[in-house]
């Protein structure tokens, strides 16, 4: 059998990217039949931590320096323990179409903590993008339900973007320490030992869920919490993330699909306009640098063509 090309690697692993993050919101609907979403969260990432120290066997990692613990316990608590538990308990009343496309907002809040965290500056063109990203989230969240039931679960959802937006401001802050492989491992190992609070009362869920919540869970804890992070750092490492950042505008419409397969869902009119709202104003911020690069004079003085 002839090996793959390259670019047709690269494409399998976006595409596989996309299906297991996409699956996401419909697994942890299924989880949570059976399951409170703490001890969702933990089930989950013991399935994920076993295996991905598999995998850390199976490559080799290296040991974390002590003065870079504090660090490590920091991204497994925003990328793991409160990012899952505040989307778990979020999903309890929010679709998983819904919830995808909140999940997608954690650009615009990157954005944020960059002006009022960092204090870095931002530009007129990003506060617009803020702004009708903003403007999207209303509108997912009141057509998912109706302007009448507008609850906290939307919001919660919202607060695990935030908390992944963290997760990835103190990645970019502290860059060059460890490799993608390592630096994930420990930060799900991380914030897998933080979900052990919830260990009290998981065997009795355990023993009582049906099968098929079950091979959801697994299903959960291996695919887009372990091999889609490995996927995607094989794609970092080949294709830079602007370019590969594109490909997570397909997550909430392969959530909108596989929701419609194996939940019945059906996303309302409401939830899809604000869908592309949001999507597009994301899109607009990764664009940013290139709208920046087209409008800027030349030389000559004149526009380029």
């Amino acid at each position: 059998m002839l090996p793959l090309p390259p670019p047709l690697k690269i494409l399998l692993a976006m595409a596989f990217v996309v299906g297991c993050w996409g699956y996401s919101p419909t697994g942890i609907h299924i989880g949570l039949r059976a399951y409170d979403p703490g001890h969702l969260a933990l089930l989950r990432f013991l399935v994920a931590s076993l295996f991905m120290a598999v995998i850390a066997v199976w490559r080799g990692i290296s040991l974390p320096k002590l003065r870079d613990l504090p660090f490590l316990i920091a991204l497994g608590f925003f990328a793991v323990s409160l990012h899952h538990v505040l989307l778990n308990f979020g999903q309890q009343g929010v679709s998983a179409g819904a919830s995808s496309v909140l999940a997608q907002s954690t650009p615009i809040f990157s954005t944020l903590l960059a002006r009022f965290v960092f204090k870095d500056r931002v530009s007129l063109w990003r506060w617009g993008c803020v702004l009708l990203g903003l403007i999207g989230v209303v509108i997912v969240v009141a057509g998912d339900k109706g302007l009448g039931s507008i609850d906290a679960h939307g919001v919660l959802i919202l607060l695990a973007a935030v908390s992944w937006s963290v997760y990835f401001a103190l990645q970019k802050h502290h860059t060059g320490r460890y490799d993608g492989l390592t630096l994930t491992c420990y930060s799900v190992w991380s914030g897998t030992l933080l979900l052990l609070v919830y260990m009290p009362g998981l065997a009795d869920q355990v023993l009582k869920a049906p099968v098929e919540v079950q091979i959801a869970v697994m299903g959960l804890g291996v695919f887009p919490s372990a091999l889609a992070y490995l996927a995607w750092a094989y794609v970092l490492a080949h294709v830079d993330l602007s370019r590969a950042a594109m490909f997570m505008y397909l997550i909430p419409p392969t959530a909108m699909l596989i929701a419609s397969m194996a939940l019945g869902e059906q996303p309302a009119l409401m939830v899809i306009v604000g869908a592309m709202v949001v999507l597009v104003s994301v899109l607009a911020l990764n664009l940013e640098r290139r709208v920046v690069m087209l409008l800027k004079p030349s030389r000559a003085g004149s526009l380029p063509h």
